[in-house]
């Protein structure tokens, strides 16, 4: 099958917002005590960020280089960060309505930004009115096979039991939650009941949702844990059915591993790359890794480990021939989000691992992904602490790496080669790598040594055309090599990089 994504995704630069944490506009009322916004935040705490306040704060973005939003969910839930539904076609009133939605698409369309909602499409939240009409009216209403129900214990008159009086027992998977609450629960939460996608109706119902918002404006759907409907037959029929409405549609699965089958073609035109994440991690961070944060995280702390400057360069070159071009050209890529600690506090604080992450997530091949508040330095450990409301009190800032941030975004956009150009890795001992970046004539060498001490990195530069790079572009928060020497007869160099160092090399 023909892979086809979007274009525009290939010169975006996204920034993911946890919308109650990121800004408050004094245009949506609130109807009551908010917790207080530079507060550590808690599991059921509202902050009272909305869509207003991103529209609000667009040109802090535009001057950041973003070009696509990435929001956590917007609809009617009763849960801070909505991934308890309950209303599907309704932007909850706390962050303004669908008015406000709106105004935050027109505004961003205006600036050239592109927006991509978050679709929570395997469980709903209890108060999903579906659910609740089962709730009320049992095996008698219409919804009953809208979920995996206990049907015999609603025929015999037992309700369901959606409010139990201890928390579940079992956390994951299906560990008994049918028989204890009478439906199955993702999680085994009570809160979350599970749809059963096999059902007609729930199927049409949630390509239904999926058109009317892509025609209210929105560019594409981050698809929240699609493993758990295991349905090729569904995933492309979603897919279908959205790229007929806008054929440019960018659908992106959060599946934390590798899932060449969900990107041939049919389904989605990336993954969150957190495999990429863990890499970037592992070699930047090194030995500054927070193994303590680490082990709070089911993912990561089997996973993430200090890497070098060879073993780096192994897993870096490995995805990056994971999948065909046109898909790893589209990969969201991240360092961290609302669902894993700070990149910042995984490394211990260590401000240079996050100078040299940065500098590797806005040069390698795909659509980087900045979470929130990374580019001025805010910290957060295990959920909810990886949620703080975005300090929008400048003092607080870390302007290095803010100046980084919007250096190298801006280098993107100026530069197609880093956009849409091959990548190979070019060179790596000890604790340093190299990587180049080619397109046509045009190439560009990313190194970067993640030691504390100096190391000489040998490059192979191959048989490429065009001039050999060797002129460092400056960047903020970085030191540039301190010798870079060809080796007479042979097609390599040999760079010289200073401890704590990254740069990118171009023609002179």
């Amino acid at each position: 099958m023909p892979i086809d994504t979007p274009e525009w995704v290939r010169d975006a630069v996204f920034y993911q917002v946890f919308p109650d944490r990121f800004a408050a506009s004094s245009r949506v009322p609130k109807p009551g005590p908010l917790e207080p916004w530079d507060a550590p935040p808690t599991h059921h705490g509202f902050k009272g960020g909305d869509l207003l306040g991103i529209a609000e704060r667009l040109p802090y973005l535009e001057d950041l280089g973003v070009t696509g939003l990435y929001l956590t969910p917007i609809f009617a839930s009763a849960s801070n960060h909505r991934y308890h539904t309950y209303d599907y076609l309704q932007v909850d009133p706390l962050l303004g309505g669908d008015a406000a939605l709106r105004e935050l698409l027109d505004e961003a369309h205006a600036r050239g930004m592109r927006v991509v909602l978050d679709g929570v499409f395997n469980h709903t939240g209890r108060g999903f009115w579906p659910f609740h009409h089962v709730v009320e009216n049992g095996i008698d209403s219409p919804y009953v096979t809208w979920f995996h129900l206990d049907l015999d214990r609603l025929r015999a008159g037992r309700p369901l039991d959606p409010y139990p009086a201890t928390a579940p027992e079992v956390h994951g998977g299906d560990g008994g939650s049918r028989a204890r609450f009478g439906y199955r629960a993702w999680w085994d939460l009570p809160a979350l009941p599970k749809l059963d996608t096999d059902e007609p109706a729930v199927r049409e119902y949630l390509f239904g949702v999926a058109e009317h918002w892509l025609r209210f404006g929105i560019d594409g759907w981050r698809l929240d844990v699609p493993t758990e409907i295991d349905d090729p037959a569904f995933w492309a029929e979603f897919r279908e059915r959205c790229r007929a409405i806008r054929p440019d549609a960018y659908l992106v699965g959060e599946i934390w591993r590798e899932a060449p089958d969900w990107l041939a073609g049919d389904r989605f035109d990336a993954v969150m790359d957190y495999p990429l994440a863990e890499a970037i991690l592992g070699f930047a961070a090194g030995s500054h890794l927070d193994h303590g944060v680490l082990a709070f995280h089911r993912e990561y702390r089997d996973r993430v480990r200090p890497l070098s400057g060879p073993d780096f360069g192994a897993e870096l070159q490995r995805i990056l021939d994971l999948y065909p071009p046109e898909v790893t050209a589209v990969q969201l890529n991240l360092l961290d989000s609302h669902d894993t600690p700070r990149f910042l506090t995984l490394s211990g604080g260590d401000r240079a691992s996050l100078h040299l992450a940065l500098l590797l997530l806005l040069t390698v091949p795909g659509a980087p992904c900045i979470y929130y508040g990374d580019e001025v330095g805010l910290e957060g450990g295990p959920d909810p602490d990886c949620r703080r409301a975005f300090p929008w009190d400048e003092a607080r800032w870390d302007r290095r790496l803010l100046d980084q941030t919007t250096a190298l975004t801006r280098l993107r956009h100026a530069t197609p080669v880093l956009r849409r150009g091959a990548a190979r890795v070019v060179g790596s001992a000890d604790a340093a790598v190299a990587f180049e970046r080619t397109l046509a004539d045009d190439r560009l060498i990313v190194v970067v040594n993640a030691g504390d001490g100096p190391v000489d990195l040998g490059i192979d530069l191959g048989s490429g055309d065009g001039p050999v790079p060797t002129v460092p572009v400056p960047l903020p928060g970085l030191p540039s090599p301190e010798r870079i020497e060809p080796v007479p007869g042979e097609a390599r160099m040999v760079v010289r990089l200073p401890g704590r160092s990254g740069s990118i090399l171009g023609p002179g």
